[in-house]
């Protein structure tokens, strides 16, 4: 994908945006048939704002094929484990009731307003957008409310992360002097920053005793993970005799942790005529659409996601 420096793709973690709408937006906002579709509304009026604020001219809706892929599992068996719905088998994600009916719908609306949806068997959205961006070519805006990828932020390619932790409206634009800011270290390193920390969101338990704060001072002393393992077993290193034990003694955590953290580069895509296009300016499929927006009661979101759409005069 090669494109002008005024080109700009946006990579939709869908899945966290559509949880956010789900819990934003009240249970109370139903389709005719009395069918909650607050998550599929919120999501619709966030790609609306998101759109219009940020003006991109491609646009992907980045899926969870595999939201706990085996072989992050098989690194480290508690990723993710604490989210898995037991009585739905051990692949199924714990998800509300009234939300999972909602995501064939958000697909379907996708397909028709014709935004592209790519998820790739075996990989997570996060391994998605991280490949799309590093394809990319032009500027990317990563929408998520998610952390891990901090990692993919790189001022030199112009890839941003917009941080949707207040929301889609009041996002936060997180470029590398951001991150240095919040963490105290360099994007680059943020990954094994996470690392040394833990994610008890994800199931990654990190080095017992050490936090963020410890986890920046460690990095910022000896640049990466594989720089602060080596002074834990450089008895000449000024390391702390806990600090030093406690590298030590997670030692088979950290030799697999990395793999689990950093997100995966080179995903097999589907050939890019399925996504790389610009920006719809029209629906894909207006029948399909018209159907949709009747059935789900999505009139309102859905005319104004196309007014936004619609060209410039």
């Amino acid at each position: 994908m090669i494109g002008r420096v005024t080109e700009r793709l946006m990579l939709l973690d869908t899945a966290s945006l559509y949880f956010r709408a789900y819990f934003g937006v009240p249970e109370s906002v139903k389709a005719p048939d009395g069918t909650p579709v607050n998550a599929v509304r919120g999501l619709v009026d966030f790609i609306t704002r998101l759109v219009e604020d940020r003006r991109p001219t491609r646009l992907v809706a980045c899926m969870d094929a595999d939201w706990r892929p085996q072989f992050r599992v098989d690194a480290i068996p508690s990723y993710k484990a604490h989210r898995v719905a037991e009585a739905a088998g051990p692949d199924e994600e714990e998800i509300p009731d009234t939300l999972a009916p909602q995501v064939p719908v958000i697909e379907q609306v996708l397909d028709a307003l014709g935004i592209p949806r790519v998820g790739v068997p075996g990989f997570e959205a996060d391994d998605v957008i991280a490949t799309l961006a590093e394809r990319a070519g032009i500027a990317v805006d990563i929408v998520t409310g998610d952390r891990d990828l901090f990692q993919l932020v790189d001022d030199a390619r112009a890839i941003r992360v917009l941080y949707t932790v207040k929301g889609v409206a009041a996002h936060e634009v997180i470029d590398e002097a951001a991150v240095l800011a919040r963490y105290g270290v360099p994007a680059p390193a943020y990954a094994d920053f996470a690392t040394l920390r833990g994610d008890t969101s994800d199931g990654l338990p990190g080095v017992k005793g050490i936090g963020d704060k410890t986890a920046a001072q460690l990095i910022g002393e000896y640049g990466d993970l594989a720089g602060v393992r080596a002074a834990a077993a450089d008895p000449a290193a000024k390391l702390t005799p806990a600090r030093r034990a406690r590298i030590l003694e997670a030692g088979d955590y950290l030799d697999v942790a990395p793999g689990v953290v950093r997100v995966v580069r080179e995903v097999p895509l589907p050939p890019a005529a399925e996504w790389d296009r610009p920006l719809p300016t029209e629906p894909a499929d207006p029948v399909a659409l018209d159907a949709l927006r009747r059935q789900w009661g999505l009139s309102g979101p859905v005319h104004r996601l196309l007014d936004v759409l619609a060209p410039r005069r």
